[in-house]
């Protein structure tokens, strides 16, 4: 007598049909929606890190810190993110003058300092603050300020060649830096120029 196997689905049968076939579904989503690469990651991180830095800037300028070209590059960062720049010269005051002192060298300085970073500012279509500020200790101010404002982001410009011993950057630059809350974007104007000055001084 010949028996004949029923065509019935056993459940282990379907069990594994099953299983090919969700396997086939996530290979063909997989396909379809690639993992992003290591380098787009980062892409995507930067981005939103300057998204979050860029409307909290405060650009710092001082008899030792020079930031005119660095106020460019600050201005670019905030220009289309409605955002407001404050740019702030700090006259360090000796211990030997009374803390108001008149200082007309320093408060000269300040003026034409501050003057050109609401130029560049105006030239790039971005709001601006400025604040001329006396004080016993630049950094302390600084690092006090930026803590005041929120700030995300401190931009300073800083000599080729240091004033002081052992301070290629700058006795106040370096203690900022150092005890800075908030990311801290320090540059050294090149010995041939700087791609970071406005350029409409191209043409003066």
């Amino acid at each position: 007598m010949t028996v004949i196997a029923g065509s019935g689905i056993t459940p282990i049968g379907a069990l594994t049909a099953l299983l090919i076939v969700s396997a086939i579904v996530a290979t063909v989503w997989w396909m379809l929606h690639p993992p992003a690469s290591l380098v787009q990651r980062l892409a995507q991180e930067a981005e939103t890190s300057l998204e979050r830095m860029v409307g909290s800037i405060i650009v710092v300028f001082s008899p030792e810190i020079a930031s005119g070209h660095m106020t460019a590059l600050a201005a670019k960062l905030a220009r289309g993110e409605r955002s407001e720049l404050l740019a702030i010269y700090v006259i360090e005051v000796p211990y030997t003058l009374p803390p108001d002192a008149e200082m007309p060298v320093e408060e000269r300085a300040a003026l034409d300092a501050l003057a050109a970073a609401e130029t560049i500012a105006a030239n790039n279509g971005v709001d601006i603050r400025t604040e001329t500020i006396k004080t016993r200790s630049a950094a302390e101010t600084v690092l006090a300020l930026a803590k005041r404002e929120k700030a995300n982001l401190l931009v300073m410009g800083s000599y080729r060649e240091g004033k002081y011993s052992g301070a290629p950057l700058g006795r106040t630059v370096e203690a900022i830096a150092a005890d800075a809350k908030c990311d801290v974007l320090i540059g050294v104007e090149g010995k041939h120029g700087t791609l970071l000055v406005d350029e409409t001084r191209e043409n003066l």
